[in-house]
């Protein structure tokens, strides 16, 4: 009899376990959907241009195409300004750079960073349990306590700010470190918060863009059972440009193409790891870049689509780029969004479908989920200021319509601004006016139209004076209201 009643107390104790297991598997499914992975996959200098499903040739990117017809495509786009900190600054913290005492490109000497006091998006998904890792550019204060580790990420893994901060002149050859550009100091790789590896030749350069895929490919893998958070900010197509051994002369499209297909295998790689760890379905994509092109490289620097300047300016070709974001059975594939949004939008949105808390000071950034959804008359976002130099009110957008305020830009339209084979050429300024463009029919901003609209340039400039109050203006010698300090940096 006892060799009856063991099975089938085996077997009632099987029913059991697997009704409770199976009655879980619900609960653990849905917790799962409200705690997805999220990767903001960020490129620097990278166009609008430059992808091959926005335009880009003659190289190819079937990674990210692949990526893009799986997703949503966004058209309308903004960074929060064309150079490199502060529209990192924007990405992490949804502010605006100067409402939180950012500008620029901060240089190895930069007697700033992003405060500890402003919360990032890592910061507030960590604290709802995700894993948080960066690998890459950081650029947002090269000094303790300013580092990501003390922003939020469980890890780290990059340089502190642009490869081009090293003591290396344009054709990869070292500088007179007793003059100019040779004072740079010598550029390493930091792992948490240890400087290891020197970047000291175009070689080693060509290294970063697999360096980062696999320490991110490792991540990854480390953390497939927990939500995570990952943040891969590759340096390429920023110059120098640099490439790997395997992409070298592979494109038919000389070194900048060579660098972008490299980059699009790296996005190949990330997604093959997601796949094969079963975690495309729960996780989040975004491939993005922080700026526009820096044209002054000429045929080192990337396509702004058609729109008109590029990095370092506030006309569209600086300030609009590419953004794709895929989430399976979210978000429809092969979509794409013509309404307006920003990389100020990320960290509200993140936040929300990830169940975490909002930050506590006030930010600009609106959720964007009602466009990632499709949902009918959607339009979160209808305005967008443009900010540059210290902190000069340049533009401002309001649906179609484009107001641009009299001011000093940089141009690249004159001989001398356009470089080649790695050189730069000479920079160049030109004098802005009062003008209005009308962003549906004239994109490129040839037309100026306020003549025909007087009234949408009062409402704009009505709407600016509001901003100007808020965030100050120094063209118009106004200091803001609600601006928050950037950390201070001591020499």
């Amino acid at each position: 009899m006892k060799k009856n009643i063991i099975p089938f107390r085996s077997l009632i104790y099987s029913i059991i376990v697997f009704g409770i297991s199976g009655f879980k598997q619900p609960e653990e499914q849905q917790e799962k959907a409200n705690t997805p992975n999220v990767i903001l996959i960020l490129m620097d200098d990278m166009g609008y241009g430059d992808l091959e499903c926005y335009g880009g040739f003659p190289y190819h990117t079937p990674s990210i195409n692949k990526l893009a017809n799986e997703g949503m495509r966004f058209t309308n786009f903004y960074v929060s300004q064309a150079v490199c900190s502060a529209s990192r600054s924007s990405f992490l913290t949804g502010c605006y750079p100067n409402r939180i005492g950012l500008n620029g490109a901060l240089s190895p000497n930069a007697e700033i960073a992003l405060n500890p006091e402003e919360e990032t998006i890592a910061e507030l998904l960590k604290a709802n349990g995700y894993k948080t890792g960066m690998v890459g550019k950081w650029h947002l204060g090269q000094k303790l306590p300013y580092l990501p580790l003390n922003h939020g990420f469980d890890e780290y893994f990059g340089l502190p700010f642009s490869h081009d901060y090293w003591p290396v002149n344009y054709d990869g050859k070292p500088l007179d470190t007793t003059t100019g550009r040779g004072k740079w100091p010598v550029l390493k790789l930091i792992e948490g918060n240890e400087r290891t590896r020197s970047i000291t030749t175009l070689e080693d350069a060509a290294q970063l863009t697999t360096m980062y895929t696999e320490r991110a490919v490792s991540f990854i893998k480390k953390n497939k059972n927990n939500p995570f958070f990952l943040y891969l900010a590759h340096n390429m197509p920023h110059v120098p440009l640099a490439v790997s051994g395997k992409f070298k002369n592979k494109s038919g499209a000389g070194l900048f193409g060579d660098v972008m297909e490299e980059i699009d295998w790296s996005v190949g790689e990330i997604m093959k790891t997601l796949e094969a760890n079963g975690l495309t379905k729960n996780t989040i994509v975004i491939f993005t870049s922080d700026n526009g092109p820096w044209l002054t490289y000429g045929d080192h620097a990337g396509n702004t689509g058609g729109f008109r300047e590029g990095k370092g300016s506030a006309w569209e070709g600086g300030v609009r780029v590419p953004f794709i974001i895929s989430w399976p059975g979210q978000i429809k594939p092969g979509s794409v969004c013509n309404n307006m949004a920003a990389s100020l939008d990320l960290l509200p949105t993140l936040v929300t479908i990830c169940k975490a808390k909002m930050p506590v000071k006030k930010i600009d950034g609106v959720n964007i989920i009602s466009l990632l959804k499709q949902e009918k008359n959607a339009n979160p976002r209808d305005e967008m200021v443009y900010y540059y130099d210290r902190n000069n009110l340049k533009c401002i957008r309001k649906g179609q319509w484009k107001l641009t305020f009299p001011c000093v830009s940089q141009t690249y339209k004159k001989a001398t601004a356009i470089g080649y084979n790695g050189w730069p050429g000479k920079y160049a300024s030109d004098s802005v006016r009062l003008a209005l463009y009308d962003l549906r029919t004239d994109p490129g901003e040839t037309l100026d139209v306020k003549e025909y609209h007087p009234e949408i340039v009062q409402q704009l400039m009505t709407i600016a004076d509001r901003y100007r109050k808020e965030l100050g203006d120094d063209l118009t010698k106004q200091t803001g209201s609600e601006i928050r300090p950037a950390a201070r940096v001591p020499r």
